[in-house]
């Protein structure tokens, strides 16, 4: 046999396994993106091509006269890939330069892809008939049963990707895409040369000449193959270097198949010397001296990578512990996510901390599907999902977050699963130490605006002090004048205007001085009284200003004589501020509704009006003294109802809107009690 067939034999092997290879990495990737889609299809057709090669030669070898069947079989499997390889070959280039943001004309893209295609259409529909019921076939050189068009076509999908890959060349991003890209660019002008000597020109060439140049070109594409693989594992190419348990997987099983192909060939070799099973039984027994050296490579490869992999947490975590010094818990989530996709190259990560809470019943129920059993306290625990990966980091049985990550192929790898499972066993103590801060920031501040209050409520109670003495004076002095009937009329109106505005003053003094009362948190300042007459006084005092205003003040009193454990002047407070800011916000013909309610313990207040409700942009200084949207108003009156909750240790809770897009109710709970204390001095 020629030494040329040797070399043929040899690659169209090479290319037939190199392709499945592709093939089957590429379905175990699984990423759903169209550029590995083509990609399989192209590999496909490559492996027709090859794999129709390698059986026409091998007939030509063991056959004087090969059977018809057979022949048939390889020209369908030839014309098959050679078919579709040109218009695959654009439209692989074509979703790469997409995939590097090199496309921004995606109607471009179907116009040219869907001329890509239409000859395929002719070259299957057309041709292939009259390729079938041809006598002779020239398997060396396939493409001329296709016509000089079919060269043409081949020739300009090659130009196309030589041209592409110069682009992509120019703009590579590293050293490994701009050495591939331009080897690409070169390995397709040779092909696109070689294609218009053989397929278009068809000039005289001598035979061994024409040979070594149909070789060639059949075999061109091996040397792209080869080199992909290598820069996937080395430098994580097209993003499928993260899959290596994948890759090493697939090329063990390549490698086996081919070893177990030599030992079939070399035993039909030997067999008039050596009966085959020994040599089988021999070339399989060399590889025992082989297993130790393979595990100490193995050992050391293995050893290497889980060490790069753990230098690389060791770097992220210290950024995360930077981080985590700024005490946001969410902006570390975000860093956390942003960070994570960048180091692991993951599809997407989704970080979420949540306060420390035990286990439920769902978290029981997918432990319980995955076969992991329960948790175990004190111990991080990793949770896996099929496509996803869910960490979930617990302290004494408690879910304080969860890290859920997702890969571009179809599972994490083993090297990248072991970090991320460090990761998370650090990301606990980045987590506390996030926390303590944010506590520590919180109580500074609270502390800051109780000082920041403390000195308000002095100098109020100091402007209240030094001013009602003088107002009840003139309030006094007025009064008297109202009572001399020689006052003339036209000075009695105006005196009547002094007093009501004396008198509004000194309702402002007043919460002035309810508001700078030293307050005595948790109930330390400890009372009784029946809630339900406290505020069916209230209701009573304030009834005759509703009615004024046309507005309806309805009472629903459902306590049953229970008391609260608070000083009837503290739910005096509390409820006639609650009343009066509803009365306020109600416009006439509207309605006030005050339900008071015993529930667990608890004596609910619920006071709900149909105004307008509260704007988003006062909602988050609703509670902030002195903060007030009236223009008359003081602000006080809701920071004076909330002080007073937080004396008695109840619970403020407010909605707005209630319905239809209107009203605002507020809902206190107040602790009850059996009897009255004395209060601390």
């Amino acid at each position: 046999m020629p030494s040329l067939a040797y070399v043929r034999l040899i690659g169209f092997t090479a290319g037939t396994l190199l392709q499945l290879f592709w093939m089957v990495v590429i379905l175990g990737y699984r990423r759903q993106r169209n550029f590995e889609r083509v990609f399989f299809f192209l590999s496909l057709a490559l492996f027709f091509f090859y794999a129709g090669s390698l059986l026409a030669l091998n007939a030509q070898i063991y056959y004087l006269e090969p059977p018809a069947l057979l022949t048939a079989f390889a020209k369908t499997l030839l014309c098959a890939g050679l078919c579709f390889l040109p218009a695959l070959l654009i439209h692989l280039h074509f979703e790469y330069a997409e995939t590097r943001g090199l496309l921004t004309s995606l109607p471009l893209k179907r116009i040219v892809l869907l001329a890509a295609y239409v000859p395929v259409l002719y070259f299957v529909l057309r041709a292939y008939p009259l390729l079938a019921n041809s006598p002779g076939f020239d398997f060396l050189v396939p493409g001329n049963a296709l016509g000089r068009g079919y060269g043409a076509w081949l020739a300009l999908a090659m130009l196309a990707s030589a041209a592409w890959n110069i682009r992509f060349y120019l703009g590579a991003s590293d050293r490994a895409q701009s050495w591939f890209h331009g080897l690409l660019a070169g390995v397709f002008s040779i092909g696109m040369a070689l294609v218009l000597q053989l397929h278009v020109l068809s000039g005289p060439m001598p035979r061994d000449l024409s040979d070594a140049a149909s070789t060639a070109l059949a075999l061109v594409a091996l040397l792209p193959s080869a080199v992909l693989i290598y820069l996937v594992q080395r430098f994580n190419f097209l993003q499928i270097g993260r899959q290596k348990n994948l890759v090493y997987a697939v090329s063990a099983t390549f490698l086996a198949l081919l070893y177990l192909s030599l030992v079939r060939r070399l035993s039909g070799w030997l067999a008039p010397e050596i009966p085959p099973e020994a040599t089988a039984a021999i070339l399989l027994f060399v590889l025992v001296i082989f297993i130790e050296p393979l595990q100490r490579a193995l050992g050391r490869r293995l050893q290497e990578t889980a060490q790069k992999e753990m230098d690389r947490v060791q770097r992220l975590m210290a950024d995360i512990q930077q981080e985590a010094r700024q005490g946001n818990e969410q902006a570390l989530a975000r860093f956390v996510e942003r960070r994570l996709q960048e180091t692991f190259e993951l599809a997407a990560v989704r970080v979420t901390f949540q306060e420390e809470k035990k286990i439920g019943e769902h978290h029981r129920e997918f432990a319980k599907q995955q076969g992991l059993g329960p948790p175990s306290y004190g111990k991080p625990k990793v949770v896996l999902s099929e496509g996803k990966a869910s960490e979930s980091f617990l302290v004494g049985g408690h879910v304080v977050g969860i890290v859920r990550v997702e890969p571009h192929g179809s599972a994490l790898s083993g090297e990248t699963r072991a970090a991320l499972e460090f990761l998370c066993e650090q990301l606990l103590g980045a987590l506390d130490l996030c926390r303590l801060i944010e506590e520590k920031v919180r109580l500074e501040r609270e502390l800051a605006e109780r000082e920041r209050l403390a000195l308000l409520g002095q100098m109020a109670a100091s402007i209240s002090h030094n001013l009602k003495n003088p107002l009840g004076s003139i309030k006094t002095i007025l009064q008297v004048q109202m009572e001399n009937p020689e006052l003339p009329e036209s000075l009695r109106g105006e005196t009547q205007i002094v007093l009501d505005e004396i008198g509004r003053l000194s309702t402002k003094l007043n919460q002035l001085l309810q508001f700078s009362r030293p307050a005595v948190r948790g109930g330390s300042v400890e009372g009784s009284c029946d809630a339900a007459a406290v505020i069916e006084e209230v209701a009573g005092v304030l009834r005759h200003e509703a009615d004024r205003r046309g507005i309806a003040l309805q009472l629903k009193l459902g306590t049953n004589g229970a008391k609260v454990a608070a000083a009837a002047d503290a739910v005096s407070d509390i409820v006639s501020n609650l009343v009066v800011n509803a009365l306020e916000a109600t416009p006439g013909g509207g309605r006030v509704s005050l339900i008071v309610t015993a529930k667990d313990g608890l004596c609910v207040l619920s006071v709900e009006d149909s105004g307008s409700g509260i704007s988003p942009e006062a909602r988050k200084k609703l509670l902030q003294p002195f903060f007030t949207t009236k223009t008359q108003g003081t602000g006080l009156g809701l920071a004076i109802v909330a002080r007073r909750v937080v004396e008695v240790g109840g619970k403020l809770e407010w909605e707005s809107p209630v319905s239809d897009g209107r009203g605002t109710r507020f809902r206190i709970a107040l602790p009850m009690g059996g009897g009255s204390k004395e209060a601390t001095k």
